[in-house]
């Protein structure tokens, strides 16, 4: 088993590399709109958008640059596959312009884009990430009718274009079935409230994600098993540090991301360098002992309902889609200019310490550590 990853630098408003309807998921995080940081690349991008903020003319500003996100999305819409899910990570602003302070609210703007497009808007899932700053509040303090709340969140907006996806083929059905998450996985993971925190700083070089903004490992990670299957192709078309194609990688998926910035040339080829082996084969082992210590907590409060076995790893799994799931392990990265190839193992390549004991009250065989 093998994925490719593919990087070009370049203007994510032109990706003619990516051929139409080629693309199974979309995850990204966009330049946010009215986000100081974002302010000089996107008015280089369109000189009309620096004008019209120092004109503090805060409504036209906030048009402009949304009107270069669309020509992204313009792109987004052609090279995706019909069923294909877009997610986009995205936070509103918050901004003083001519004196008020204001939200300028890009989730709801990109909404409304994907709608006119013809795309199933699903439930988003809100990104909180709390902080104990103690300046973090704004205005007036302890008086009211002068102070503001804080924006605490950001939104992860899911999109699908057209139908459900259909898995036709057996060979479909069986990567579908392989590519499963566990039981517990998606009772976190589909919730609409996630709190993730720095997860997988010793991935990605830190002062490099906060130059960029990036999202934390964690998020790419979930939303690829969420709605993707082993050997999809995933797009990033703001690549910037390269954690979504990082995760893909993780996962057995393959991907293609765009970044206009090309002194993240040396970051990007760090990224996906062949010593990221261990780290992420420390991943996968760690999702597969997560699961492990669920089981045994749940046999220990004298639950019925693990009842499965699953037929690579012979553990015990909650429901029988999970029989099949099977974690591939990296056996080395292969980089070549822009291009990364990744090998996996295709064994489960996991051992864990248990006997079987003894039998259920449905006559089903119950594992013990």
């Amino acid at each position: 088993m093998q994925t490719t990853h593919q990087i070009y630098f370049g203007l994510a408003q032109h990706m003619d590399a990516i051929a139409d309807a080629s693309v199974d998921l979309v995850v990204t995080s966009p330049p946010y709109p009215m986000v100081e940081m974002w302010d000089e690349g996107m008015g280089i991008q369109n000189p009309a958008i620096t004008s019209a903020l120092v004109r503090q003319d805060g409504s036209e500003a906030f048009s402009l640059m949304h009107n270069e996100l669309d020509v992204v999305w313009n792109e987004v819409c052609r090279v995706t596959k019909p069923s294909a899910f877009v997610c986009i990570n995205i936070g509103d602003a918050t901004r003083t312009i001519n004196g008020e302070f204001q939200l300028f609210s890009n989730h709801s703007r990109i909404i409304q884009y994907f709608l006119k497009r013809g795309f199933c808007c699903l439930p988003p899932i809100l990104w909180r990430k709390p902080t104990n700053a103690p300046n973090k509040f704004m205005g007036s303090g302890m008086l009211p009718a002068g102070a503001y709340v804080t924006l605490e969140h950001e939104y992860i907006l899911v999109f699908r274009k057209g139908g459900k996806r259909v898995f036709k083929s057996e060979q479909e059905k069986a990567l579908r079935q392989q590519s499963a998450f566990f039981w517990e996985e998606r009772n976190q993971w589909f919730s609409d409230l996630w709190e993730v925190r720095g997860t997988g700083q010793k991935l990605l070089n830190k002062n490099s994600r906060e130059r960029s903004g990036a999202y934390p490992f964690e998020i790419p990670y979930r939303l690829i098993n969420m709605y993707s299957v082993k050997g999809d192709v995933v797009l990033d078309p703001f690549l910037g540090t390269g954690t979504t194609a990082l995760a893909a990688l993780a996962t057995g998926r393959n991907s293609i991301g765009y970044e206009m910035d090309e002194t993240l040339a040396e970051t990007l080829t760090e990224a996906l360098s062949p010593d990221k082996v261990p780290l992420l084969n420390t991943l996968i082992r760690d999702r597969l002992q997560s699961h492990l210590d669920f089981v045994e907590k749940r046999l220990a409060t004298g639950s019925w309902d693990v009842k499965h076995v699953n037929i690579h790893y012979q553990f015990p799994v909650v429901t029988s889609q999970e029989i099949d799931l099977l974690l591939n392990f990296l056996t080395h990265i292969e980089p070549s200019a822009n291009l990364f190839t990744a090998r996996y193992s295709t064994k489960p390549d996991f051992k864990a310490a248990y006997v079987p004991a003894q039998v259920g009250r449905q006559g089903q065989q119950i594992l013990s550590f």
